[in-house]
């Protein structure tokens, strides 16, 4: 579906995940964002949210996410950084002890290769004095 504008020039739809004027005469609910990735947190009629979910929107956190809570606060008061990048939560999450050692759950798109690696696989985040330099050998 295309729109146009006033002077008559064809549109990009726009992003459903985008604000809207209501001016526009476009009603965001009626947009639809991509589905079928497995992320959708929206529940429709006979969607539960999960323990997990529930937990962590209750203030009861698990052990599991208040670790991740601590490293990522930890992480920013040491690099003096308010809002830490992509690649930054990821360091921390390497550095937390998780690797890929499943195939993915989500749905991404042909564009995202899926792996796995060993559970005892090096972090492969910046190297800390004990960790000999590879780069170097």
């Amino acid at each position: 579906m295309s729109h146009q504008n006033a002077s008559g020039d064809q549109l990009r739809p726009p992003n459903p995940l985008s604000v809207v004027d209501r001016r526009s005469g476009l009603d965001r609910r009626d947009m639809q964002p991509d589905a079928g990735t497995n992320l959708e947190r929206r529940r429709g009629p006979g969607r539960r949210r999960t323990d997990f979910l529930r937990a962590a929107e209750e203030g009861e956190m698990t052990a599991e996410q208040m670790l991740f809570v601590q490293a990522i606060d930890a992480f920013k008061r040491v690099n003096g950084k308010t809002f830490p990048t992509w690649t930054d939560v990821l360091e921390v999450v390497r550095k937390l002890g998780y690797r890929k050692t499943m195939s993915s759950e989500l749905n991404l798109g042909a564009n995202c290769e899926d792996w796995t690696e060993p559970a005892d696989a090096e972090s492969g985040v910046y190297r800390t004095s004990d960790q000999p330099d590879e780069e170097a050998a």
